[in-house]
């Protein structure tokens, strides 16, 4: 496959995931507007500090009001980061190789990137229950662009680069939910491990859909079990143990090498090495480092493993280039 192709599907799977996870963000916000006590003023500053977006916006905007970071994160083309930005790059990257993908994931990006775009010139004047609407439409959208890809595409090359790209970035985006819930003040520190407290955990579950998976292995609902069940546990879907864990082998299904064995590059042995560093993590071992620290340091190594990967299979110096310069050497 070539690297360009390769590299375009890598993208589009991690932008659309991306959109996704945006809207699960927003989500996190109207989830707790929906319980927190009257007196318990609402916190939107918390979102783009934790998506790490906060420099921007303070580029751009004057305070972190509801209005402002919900456009902000959902519409603002000047944020890369935002749910139609994402969508527009995903729908870049899809039409450049319309003939590498099924015509149905085509036609899905395309459409979803076009709704979008309308629903971004009437935005302003939304109403909470219109935005949340819209936020489940994207999070449904992207669950069947997932099935559109795994019913259409067959399992080679391509569709391993796609899950490759859609894990990676799905497992970041599930330690910078816990991340939420550090950024988020109580109003005192006596309300640490407070109903309150609970609430604002329980929201977190809840915006990454795993909030009835949790309640049906854990009888108690806390920090350390909650923080244990989307980092370390091997069988939920958006967990980072089970994204890691798989997007390894899909990884290593591309270059053809048996697991079993030593890695042959270094994107293997960057994931490989990750992996390994989760899956002998314990959760006591995260709370004696920190959760925030412990979260920083994994997406720093997360965000490695993407850039082992790109050097390793997107840049490639075209053969011919690479002639010249040893015969330029030899003479």
């Amino acid at each position: 496959m070539l690297s360009r192709v390769a590299n375009s599907i890598y993208w589009m799977n991690r932008y659309i995931e991306r959109a996704d996870n945006y809207a699960r963000f927003i989500s996190v916000n109207f989830n707790l507007a929906l319980d927190l006590p009257p007196n318990v003023p609402e916190q939107w500053q918390p979102l783009i500090i934790a998506t790490a977006d906060n420099f921007i916006f303070e580029q751009y905007y004057d305070a972190p009001t509801r209005e402002n970071v919900l456009y902000f994160m959902a519409f603002d083309v000047r944020n890369p980061n935002s749910i139609l930005s994402c969508l527009l790059e995903a729908r870049e990257n899809a039409r450049t190789i319309r003939e590498s993908i099924s015509r149905e994931m085509w036609e899905y990006v395309n459409q979803i990137y076009w709704t979008v775009k309308d629903a971004a010139a009437e935005s302003k004047s939304w109403e909470l229950a219109r935005y949340q609407g819209f936020l489940e439409n994207i999070k449904t959208g992207s669950q069947l662009f997932y099935g559109i890809v795994d019913s259409t595409i067959t399992r080679g090359e391509g569709w391993h680069f796609g899950r490759l790209g859609r894990l990676l970035e799905r497992a970041d985006k599930t330690t910078r939910f816990l991340d939420v819930k550090y950024f988020t003040l109580l109003p005192e520190i006596d309300a640490v491990g407070s109903p309150l407290d609970l609430l604002l955990w329980s929201a977190v579950l809840k915006s990454v859909s795993a909030y009835n998976m949790f309640r049906q292995q854990y009888q108690i609902v806390n920090p350390t079990a909650i923080t244990d069940f989307l980092l370390l546990d091997k069988k939920f879907p958006r967990s980072v143990m089970h994204c890691i864990r798989q997007a390894e082998l899909s990884l290593y299904e591309i270059s053809g090498t048996a697991i079993t064995n030593s890695y042959s590059n270094p994107a293997e042995k960057a994931l490989s090495k990750l992996r390994s560093e989760v899956e002998f993590t314990e959760v006591k071992d995260i709370f004696k480092t920190g959760l925030h620290q412990y979260l920083d340091e994994f997406q720093q190594k997360n965000n490695g493993v993407g850039a082992a990967i790109f050097k390793t299979y997107f840049d490639l110096k075209p053969v011919i280039e690479e002639e010249s310069m040893n015969l330029v050497v030899n003479q």
